[in-house]
């Protein structure tokens, strides 16, 4: 059997870092980890490729090799979804559908042929053992959840890895929180169910033995949503594979805020090679964190929070939410003053949107409210529901918040609060990092010579040279970011 795996074509968005990839010469952030998973589970004996739409072209004669076409997807992928599925049928070739996307809308594609929906560790095998009786059904779906102790390790060897920023692995699956916007628990359910500690290692060997070397994103919705196993296990068990390795990674996490609260793991983090996490802080007003369930933000200083996990030597990247009803006009200049003071300078301002099957879609629906289905996409101005707030208002005020955090001067303040709120307390691999040389040399020029924002560039520099010369590297990358998120949100460039 031949097996072609595609993923699709994510559009210009923030976390797309499209606009960044170009200073160091690659393609995409971070792989299809799904896709490479389901890859580990199917018989040895079969053909498999992968054609990634981030990093390479989709061409009909991939099409036209394989007798299936697996395709994963997340909503903001619609577009290149649609493309995908017109270019199999002109070629006849199946099509076997899984992932976010489909799990939520098989419905609405009636060209695919079969769907392998939730968690393949459970679906997959239905179909694989009725294909291998040649009487396949169009859909397996299943209210089960998976045992991850079962999840193989996945099939690293299909990419093209010097074309990525990151390699991923995922620890667990589930959070333990019931945010009313977050779709996460409606896929993967409250409980959270975790891998060994020693199948984390083996995915880190594989990585190592295909001579990857630098940043790995653990992709778990919430990386502590189980903190005891993280660390009291899964954390001493990669500190000491990582002592051994001679420290070859350095990791990026997605966790809650409460985090702050346990000094003793955050410094177990960074002493693993943890460096940077993203947190879900949404809004600084108490009661639309009460409106949406988001408990673990309520009657703590966020601020605060934020700057111990900065001070420990971790780096905290955020998303930002406005439209609550709740929200009066007074939340935009707040959310600009919290992001200004917090010194998160990747701060994903978002306005909210209700994910089909969260329970703020049901709400809505019930309230005759939505719309149509969310984009997925965090910087299209899109709403699929109509807000309490004036629209026009809520967009110019959301607008106005973009331009107060990310125009040059703002932006590069930030940074600089985040190095002074930062204490870096891990010390990476000592080697001669060419992709940062060629990121610096080329943001010289691009954002140095031709940008609007440059005397604010070489601010940012000097200040760092002199101020704090051990992350004068974190420097050249967040002007990298600033320059891919200026380029997302439509705020000029060039003079």
């Amino acid at each position: 059997m031949k097996i072609l795996f595609v993923y699709p074509l994510y559009p210009d968005s923030f976390w797309s870092f499209k606009h960044a990839l170009k200073f160091i010469s690659k393609k995409a952030a971070v792989p299809p980890l799904g896709l490479i998973t389901v890859s580990a589970m199917l018989p040895a004996g079969w053909q498999k490729k992968l054609v990634d739409m981030n990093v390479s072209e989709l061409k009909t004669a991939d099409i036209q090799w394989a007798d299936y076409v697996f395709i994963s997807a997340m909503y903001i992928q619609k577009k290149s979804v649609d493309d995908i599925i017109l270019k199999c049928q002109n070629q006849g070739t199946k099509m076997v559908a899984g992932g976010p996307l489909f799990t939520q809308e098989y419905n609405n594609y009636p060209q695919i042929d079969h769907f392998v929906l939730n968690e393949a560790e459970i679906t997959l095998p239905l179909f694989l053992d009725d294909l291998s009786k040649g009487n396949p059904a169009r859909i397996y779906k299943t209210d089960q959840f998976a045992d991850l102790s079962l999840s193989p390790i996945p099939d690293f060897s299909l990419l093209q890895m010097k074309k990525y920023v990151f390699m991923n692995i995922q620890f667990s699956r589930g959070c333990p929180f019931s945010c009313d916007f977050c779709e996460i628990t409606s896929l993967l359910g409250h409980k959270v169910r975790m891998k060994g500690a020693g199948q984390i290692l083996r995915e880190l060997d594989e990585l190592y033995h295909l001579n990857w070397r630098g940043s790995v994103s653990i992709v778990d919705d919430n990386f502590i949503g189980n903190k005891n196993e993280v660390k009291f296990n899964l954390l001493p068990s990669m500190k000491n594979w990582m002592q051994a390795h001679k420290y070859p990674f350095v990791f990026n996490i997605q966790s809650s805020i409460d985090l702050s609260d346990d000094r003793e793991l955050m410094s177990l983090m960074v002493e693993t090679g943890l460096t940077s996490t993203f947190i879900g802080i949404e809004t600084p007003d108490e009661i639309s964190l009460h409106s949406c369930h988001k408990v673990q933000n309520k009657n703590r200083n966020l601020l605060q929070s934020v700057k111990n996990i900065q001070n420990t030597g971790i780096q905290v990247s955020g998303g930002f939410i406005v439209g609550f009803d709740s929200d009066t006009p007074g939340v935009f200049q707040r959310q600009t003053e919290f992001i200004q003071k917090s010194g998160i300078v990747s701060a994903m301002v978002g306005l909210l949107n209700a994910p089909k099957n969260t329970k703020l879609y049901k709400r809505l629906e019930t309230e005759n409210r939505l719309t149509t289905e969310a984009s997925g996409n965090n910087t299209d101005l899109s709403m699929n529901f109509i807000p309490k707030m004036d629209y026009g208002e809520l967009i110019s005020g959301y607008r106005q918040i973009i331009r107060n955090i990310y125009a040059p001067k703002p932006y590069y303040r930030r940074v600089r609060q985040l190095f002074v709120n930062y204490n870096r307390n891990f010390k990476k691999a000592k080697g001669i990092n060419f992709s940062l040389i060629s990121a610096f040399l080329k943001s010289m020029y691009i954002i140095g010579v031709l940008n609007k924002g440059r005397t604010e560039y070489w601010k940012l520099l000097f200040w760092t040279l002199f101020k704090k010369p051990g992350l004068f590297a974190d420097a050249i990358t967040f002007a990298v970011y600033g320059y891919h998120f200026r380029t997302v949100y439509g705020l000029r460039e060039k003079q």
